[in-house]
C-alpha cells in the first residue's frame, strides 16, 4: 500500500473506494482529494475502483483524505491488521511502537496493547500494508508478526505469554539464582555473619573473592541478563531508551564501577575501591523473578479464552464418498454431512437433516436444560450432544461460527483501550528519560554534597533510581484488567464487542428497553381464559382453538398453541369466516363459534356485561379482551398477551439499586404501556414509537439524564443500538441488532443487564487500583532511592532492594487484575428463550 522512499519523496497511497459508478463518480472523487491540504496528486481509476494518491511529506493525512472520499459520497476501504509483537517489556515500548505504526503512510488509527502483545492497525488499502507496518515495528527495535484467524484457529493468541516464553524464563531465573547465589553470600555474609569476613579473607583471599565474584556475575549478566542487553542497548542507540535500558544502565553502572575497583583500583580515590558485583547480579536474578511471576500471570489473565477454545471439537466424523471418515476441524467445509453421536461436541454450526437428540447448549445460552433437535433444526458448534445421534448438514464452518465469533468479540474487547489509558500514554511517553534525567541528577548531587566516600554513595543511590523504577507497572495496570475483565465477562455470557464500553457502561445515567422480546417474552400467550357458568373451559378451548387455527394472526397463534400444550386435539372447522376488524366465525363439530373484541359481540347482538370486572382488571394489566361466543351464548373471555418475562421485575430493581433510571420503549398505545410499566416499576414510559423514532427517543433521554444504554434485540432496534452511549442487544436476538451493539448479552435474560453494569463498576475500579499503585510507587520510591530521607534519619535503599521493589509493583499490578476472575455477579441471569425476530403484539381488537 505505501512505497518506502527518501524522506523527502512523496508518499503513495493505494486506496480502494467503493460506491463509484460511472466517469462523474471518478471526477467527483478526484476533485474532493485533490482539495485536501498536503496532496501533491491524486489518480482515480474506475475499473480497478482505487485511488492512487500521492502524499507530500508533510503535511501528510491519510485521515483527512479518506474524509474527503466520504464527503464526496464515497467509501473509502480500510483494512485491519493485527500484529503480534514481541519484545515489548514496559508501557514505553508501547508508547514507541504505537507511533512507528502510526507513521506509516495510511494507517488511519493503530493501537497497541502490553498485556496481549498484540497491535490492533487500521489502514487504507489492502493486505499489500502489512510489510510496511512490519518494517515500521522492526524500526523501533520490536519483531512483529501478522496474525491469522484462519479457520476460526485462535491458538496463536490464547496465551499472551506463551509456554515457551515462560519455560525460557523459568531457565534463566534458575541459572542466574544458581550463580548470584555465591555472589550474594561471598559479599552480604560478610557484614552480617560474625566470622564470615575473615573466614573468607583467610581461605579465599580478598583479590581472589573479587575475581570470583568477577566471574559469576560475568556469567549472569551474559548469560541470563543477555535478554536486557539485545533490547536496552540497542534502543539507548537509538535514543528511545525503555526498561530494559534501565536496567542495563544500572547493572553496567555497578558492574563497571566493579570492574575498575578489581582490575584498576588505584585509578578510583582512596578508599572507594569497593565492588557491587552482588548488586549487579541480585539486580538481574530479581528482575528475571519478577518478568517470570508476570508472564506466569499474565498467561491466567487470558484463560477466558482458552476456556472458550477447549470448548471446539478437535476433529469431526463427516460422510465422504459414501463412507464416514473422522476428519481435523480445519477440514470441514461447508456443506459437508456431519454425523455426531452421543456425548460428543457439534464440531460446527449446522442444521439437523437426519436422527433427533437432546444438546446442551449451556455455553451459548447459560440455559443447563439440554435442548431438543429435530429435523430442521439448527445446531452450534462447540454444545454438547446427550442422549441420541444425529446428521447435520454444515452451513458455518472456521472463523464463521457462532463459537468463533464469541471468541474473536472476546479477543477485540481485550486488545482495545479505554479512555482512562490516555492519562498512561501521556506520562509514559517521557517516563524513562525522566527517570534517566534523575539518575543523574542524582549523581551528581550526591557528588557535589554527598559524605565520604562521595563517589560510592553517588553510584550507588544512581543505580537504585535507575532499578527501581517501573514503567512496567503503568503499562499493565490497564490492559490486564480488561483482559481479565472482559474475559470474565464471556463466563457470565456477557460479551463486550467495544473494550470502550467498559468504561461507559459504568457512567450511564438511564438504562432504556425496547419492550418486545427485551422486557417482554416476544411472542403472544393465552394469559387468561374465563368462562361463563354452564361452559367446560377445554370444550370451549377446543373449540376456540379449532376456529382460531384457520387465521394466521399472532393472537390466533397463541391460542392454538394453547391448546396444544394442554393436548388438546384441533377440531375440524367449516364455513370459516373472518370480519377484519372485528372477529372471526365458524362451525366446528356442528357448533357455531364467535370469537372478537367486545363491538364484535356486540353486533352479533351478544352482552358481555357478566365479564365486565374481568375486563377492567384485563384493562388495567394492559391486555386487550377478546370474547367467544357459542351456538348463541356467551361462553368466556380471552385475553392474549406478550408477558413479562419472571426476570424482568428483580432486573428492574436491581437497575434502581444501581442508582439508575429506567425507561420503557414501545409502539404499543400509551394505556397499555403506561399500565405494564405500572406493575413492573418502570420511570419512563415513552409509547407508540414507531421504528425511526426510537432514535429520536434516545436522543430525548440523553438530554434529559444524562449518558444512555439503550437494550433491545430486534432488527427495529439497530439504529437506536447505534445512537445511545451504549447499545446492549439480547443475544437471542437478531444478528443486525448484535452487530449495532456495544455489548452483547448471550441469555435473554434482562439481569445480564445488571451484571454487565456491575462488572464494569468493578474492572474500572480495579484500573483504578492498579494505576494509583503503579503512579504512587513510583512518586514515592524514586524519592526515596534518590536518598531524600537520608539527611533525615539516614535511610538508602540498597540497588537489590530496589530491583526486589520493581519486580513486585508489576507482578502486584497483574495479581490485582486476576482478583475480576472472582467477580461473582450481583443476581444470577438465566436464559429465557426468545424468538428470532421480535413480534408485536395486536393492540387494537381484530
Amino acid at each position: 500500500m505505501a512505497e518506502h522512499k527518501h524522506p523527502n519523496a512523496p508518499l503513495t497511497l493505494d486506496i480502494p473506494v467503493e460506491g463509484m459508478t460511472c466517469a462523474s463518480c471518478v471526477g467527483r472523487v478526484e476533485k474532493a482529494i485533490k482539495a485536501v491540504d498536503g496532496v501533491a496528486n491524486a489518480n482515480v481509476n474506475l475499473a480497478t475502483g482505487r485511488a492512487t494518491v500521492s502524499l507530500a511529506p508533510s503535511p501528510a493525512n491519510p485521515q483527512a483524505v479518506a474524509e474527503a472520499i466520504r464527503k464526496a459520497g464515497y467509501e473509502p476501504g480500510d483494512t485491519k491488521v493485527e500484529l503480534k509483537i514481541e519484545g515489548m517489556t514496559c508501557a514505553s515500548c508501547v508508547g514507541r511502537v504505537e507511533k512507528a505504526l502510526k507513521r506509516v503512510p495510511g494507517v488511519l488509527d493503530a493501537t497497541v496493547n502490553l498485556a496481549t502483545e498484540r497491535a490492533s492497525i487500521r489502514t487504507l488499502g489492502g493486505k499489500d500494508a502489512v510489510g510496511p507496518l512490519k518494517a515500521a515495528v522492526s524500526g523501533a527495535g520490536y519483531k512483529a508478526e501478522e496474525l491469522h484467524a484462519h479457520h476460526g484457529d485462535h491458538s496463536e493468541h490464547a496465551r499472551p505469554a506463551s509456554e515457551a516464553e515462560i519455560a525460557s524464563l523459568r531457565l534463566a531465573l534458575m541459572v542466574a539464582a544458581i550463580f548470584t547465589l555465591p555472589v550474594f553470600v561471598l559479599e552480604m555474609g560478610s557484614h552480617f555473619i560474625p566470622g564470615m569476613h575473615e573466614w573468607v579473607m583467610e581461605t579465599i583471599g580478598h583479590r581472589q573473592n573479587s575475581y570470583l565474584q568477577f566471574v559469576l556475575t560475568t556469567i549472569v549478566l551474559f548469560g541470563p541478563g543477555l535478554r536486557f542487553f539485545k533490547t536496552g542497548v540497542p534502543a539507548l542507540l537509538r535514543w528511545a531508551p525503555e526498561m530494559n535500558s534501565l536496567v542495563v544502565l544500572g547493572t553496567s553502572a555497578a558492574y563497571g564501577y566493579s570492574l575498575v575497583a578489581t582490575f584498576l583500583p588505584d585509578v578510583l580515590p582512596l578508599g572507594t575501591a569497593n565492588v557491587y558485583y552482588e548488586a549487579a547480579a541480585v539486580i538481574v536474578t530479581l528482575i528475571l523473578l519478577g518478568r517470570f511471576l508476570e508472564a506466569r500471570a499474565k498467561g491466567r489473565t487470558s484463560d477466558a479464552i482458552k476456556h472458550l477454545l477447549n470448548l471446539q471439537a478437535k476433529t469431526a466424523r463427516v460422510v465422504r464418498n459414501g463412507a464416514t471418515v473422522e476428519v481435523p476441524l480445519e477440514d470441514v467445509i461447508a456443506g459437508d454431512v456431519v454425523q455426531v453421536r452421543p456425548g460428543e461436541k457439534v464440531p460446527v454450526d449446522g442444521q439437523v437433516i437426519e436422527g433427533s437428540s437432546f444438546v446442551d447448549e449451556s455455553m451459548i445460552t447459560g440455559e443447563p436444560v439440554p435442548v431438543q433437535k429435530a429435523v430442521g433444526a439448527e445446531v452450534v458448534g462447540g454444545t454438547i450432544n446427550k442422549t441420541g445421534s444425529f446428521t447435520f448438514k454444515a452451513t458455518r464452518i472456521g472463523a464463521d461460527t457462532v463459537l468463533s465469533q464469541i471468541i474473536r468479540m472476546v479477543e477485540q474487547a481485550q486488545g482495545s483501550k479505554l479512555p482512562i489509558q490516555a492519562l498512561v500514554d501521556k506520562v509514559t511517553a517521557w517516563f524513562v528519560p525522566a527517570v534517566m534525567g534523575a539518575a543523574a541528577l542524582t549523581f551528581a548531587i550526591w557528588m557535589i554534597v554527598g559524605p565520604s566516600p562521595a563517589l560510592t554513595y553517588a553510584l550507588v543511590n544512581a543505580v537504585a533510581v535507575l532499578i527501581i523504577a517501573c514503567p512496567c507497572a503503568m503499562g499493565l495496570a490497564t490492559p490486564t484488567s480488561i483482559m481479565v475483565g472482559t474475559g470474565r465477562a464471556a463466563e457470565l455470557g456477557i460479551l463486550f464487542r467495544q473494550g470502550e464500553a467498559l468504561q461507559s457502561l459504568k457512567e450511564v445515567g438511564i438504562v432504556a428497553l425496547d419492550k418486545t422480546g427485551t422486557l417482554t417474552k416476544g411472542r403472544p400467550d393465552l394469559t387468561d381464559f374465563v368462562v361463563a357458568p354452564g361452559f367446560s373451559e377445554t370444550d370451549v378451548l377446543k373449540l376456540v382453538a379449532a376456529v382460531e387455527s384457520r387465521s394466521e394472526h399472532p393472537i390466533a397463534e397463541a391460542i392454538v398453541e394453547a391448546a396444544k400444550r394442554k393436548g388438546i386435539p384441533l377440531a375440524t372447522t367449516e364455513s370459516f369466516d373472518a370480519v377484519p376488524g372485528f372477529g372471526v366465525s365458524a362451525t366446528v363439530e356442528g357448533r357455531k363459534v364467535d370469537v372478537g373484541a367486545d363491538r364484535f359481540m356486540t353486533k352479533l347482538g351478544y352482552s358481555v356485561a357478566e365479564f365486565v370486572t374481568t375486563a377492567e382488571r384485563l384493562a388495567l394489566e394492559g391486555k386487550s379482551p377478546l370474547y367467544a361466543a357459542i351456538d348463541g351464548r356467551l361462553a368466556a373471555i380471552i385475553a392474549v398477551a406478550d408477558p413479562i418475562k419472571p426476570s424482568t421485575p428483580q432486573a428492574i430493581a436491581a437497575l434502581h439499586a444501581l442508582g439508575l433510571k429506567v425507561a420503557m420503549v414501545t409502539g404499543d398505545n400509551s394505556k397499555t404501556a403506561k399500565a405494564i410499566a405500572r406493575q413492573i416499576g418502570i420511570d419512563e414510559v415513552v409509547a407508540e414509537v414507531l421504528p425511526d423514532g426510537k432514535v429520536d427517543t434516545v436522543k430525548r433521554l440523553r438530554d434529559k439524564f444524562g449518558k444512555i444504554a439503550f437494550v433491545g434485540d430486534g432488527i427495529n432496534d439497530a439504529p437506536a443500538l447505534a445512537e445511545a452511549d451504549i447499545g446492549l442487544a439480547i443475544g437471542t436476538g437478531t444478528d443486525i441488532a448484535i452487530e449495532s451493539a456495544d455489548v452483547v448479552l448471550m441469555s435473554g435474560d434482562l439481569r445480564g443487564v445488571v451484571n454487565a453494569i456491575a462488572l464494569s463498576k468493578a474492572t474500572i475500579r480495579n484500573i483504578r487500583q492498579n494505576l494509583f499503585w503503579a503512579f504512587a510507587y513510583n512518586v514515592i520510591l524514586i524519592p526515596v532511592a534518590a536518598g531524600v530521607l537520608y539527611p533525615v534519619d539516614g535511610t538508602l535503599l540498597s540497588p537489590m532492594v530496589a530491583a526486589g521493589a520493581m519486580a513486585l509493583s508489576s507482578v502486584f499490578v497483574v495479581g490485582n487484575a486476576l482478583r475480576l476472575r472472582r467477580f461473582k455477579a450481583p443476581i444470577e441471569a438465566r436464559h429465557e428463550a426468545a424468538p428470532v425476530v421480535a413480534m408485536k403484539p395486536a393492540t387494537s381488537a381484530r
